[in-house]
């Protein structure tokens, strides 16, 4: 992890005439203005948030570029390439995450495409067979859902059930690997589940063919909604207001990630429960990458720093710039438990579906979840300091 600590904007106090000659004693030196540095922090961070999201838009392509290959192909060959693109195109939307929690456009009651993108835990069922009911969800269903299309798809997502999934990441890692029944391996779906000719392999060929399509229909609105340059977008709306609202929006998103959604939602319910159904990315084992990227996304969004898809490199001011005028040492032990909570993540054994279990294992869990839960207070405190009040106990 890389630190740029930007221009510095400390400054010497100017005294003038006789006036700043009398206080000189009485008075302590005034406090930097730090209005040009946080309009700064806030235009890089609008710039992350675009390549971020152009990068989960393009590596979407290209996951989209590979099912059609795989299905004009059915082969295992094509089937693993799939796969390996799925895993591509989920650790940049992975550390997109971080842009949430604070009524942007992937969050907003209008656009609200989070869910489409990203819900999670999928109940197989609702979706195709699993062991034990080889008739079961909507890839079997023909007379309930005579012909699968992309409004059926959309209309039946979380239709009754948090966890009556039909489209986004999840939906597509269910069709590529199908259901996991192992403790040593992800799922084994066979790739003759797509070969064409039988209803239910056409309908299931048809089900990941429009939802790699959504994918890609769902990230575009947000790369448009965060373009730079446009004037009656998200982002020209962010970069116009008062900084210190939009330095409360990205702190929310820093500290809500990791205390509620990461701390909690993503790792002590499924320790806590000591099941595999509770973990984010089940079916592919893929739940540590997805926790790895999303505390690289907060990295990302607190330094100022992001490594593209085409490994450019954006380095700008970032919020550790910020803190660091007046508060070195907070900037310091922030960038201390950051550190820490990488390397916690990093340190939890794989597969994570393992990780929860045995007994030998469980330990770097919770010595994670604390530590990621430490860095959401982190960012309260941040905020607190800069004169913002942020609430990290709840992603809603």
């Amino acid at each position: 992890m890389a630190r740029i600590l930007g221009k510095q904007l400390l400054q010497m106090p100017v005294f003038i005439g006789i006036a700043a000659i009398l206080t000189f004693f009485s008075c302590k030196p005034a406090e930097p203005d730090t209005t040009s540095l946080k309009k700064e922090i806030v235009t890089a961070y609008a710039q992350v948030v675009f390549a971020t999201y152009e990068d989960a838009l393009t590596t979407a392509k290209l996951l989209q570029t590979a099912v059609d290959t795989f299905l004009n192909n059915p082969t295992e060959l094509n089937l693993k390439a799939a796969q390996k693109s799925w895993k591509t195109a989920r650790a940049f939307y992975g550390q997109t995450e971080v842009f949430r929690f604070y009524d942007g456009p992937i969050d907003n009651g209008e656009t609200r495409v989070e869910g489409l993108l990203n819900a999670w835990p999928l109940d197989e069922v609702y979706v195709d067979y699993v062991v034990g009911e080889p008739n079961a969800g909507i890839i079997n269903k023909v007379q309930e859902y005579p012909e699968i299309t992309r409004e059926l798809l959309v209309s039946l997502n979380e239709k009754g059930g948090e966890e009556n999934i039909s489209c986004g990441y999840h939906a597509i890692e269910f069709m590529l690997w199908g259901q996991d029944v192992s403790d040593k391996k992800p799922g084994q779906r066979p790739y003759t589940d797509f070969i064409p000719g039988t209803v239910s392999n056409d309908r299931r060929r048809t089900f990941l063919q429009l939802n790699t399509s959504l994918l890609i229909e769902h990230l575009t609105k947000l790369c448009d909604a965060w373009q730079p340059g446009k004037t009656d977008n998200y982002a020209a709306k962010f970069l116009s207001e008062n900084p210190d609202n939009a330095l409360q929006k990205i702190l929310t998103g820093m500290g809500v990630l990791s205390k509620v959604e990461m701390a909690g939602e993503r790792m002590f319910t499924a320790y806590d429960n000591a099941s595999q159904e509770d973990e984010q990315s089940c079916f592919s084992d893929n739940t540590k990458a997805d926790l790895q990227n999303n505390i690289g996304g907060i990295i990302n969004a607190y330094f100022g720093n992001y490594v593209r898809f085409d490994k450019s490199n954006i380095q700008s001011a970032g919020i550790d710039d910020l803190v660091r005028i007046n508060h070195p040492e907070l900037a310091d032990s922030t960038e201390l438990l950051l550190k820490k909570c990488n390397n916690d993540i990093q340190n939890i054994y794989y597969p994570f579906d393992q990780a929860i279990v045995l007994e030998n294992k469980r330990e770097q869990v919770m010595k994670a979840i604390l530590t990621t839960q430490q860095l959401g207070e982190q960012f309260s405190i941040i905020a607190s300091t800069l004169g913002i009040t942020i609430n990290v106990n709840a992603a809603d």
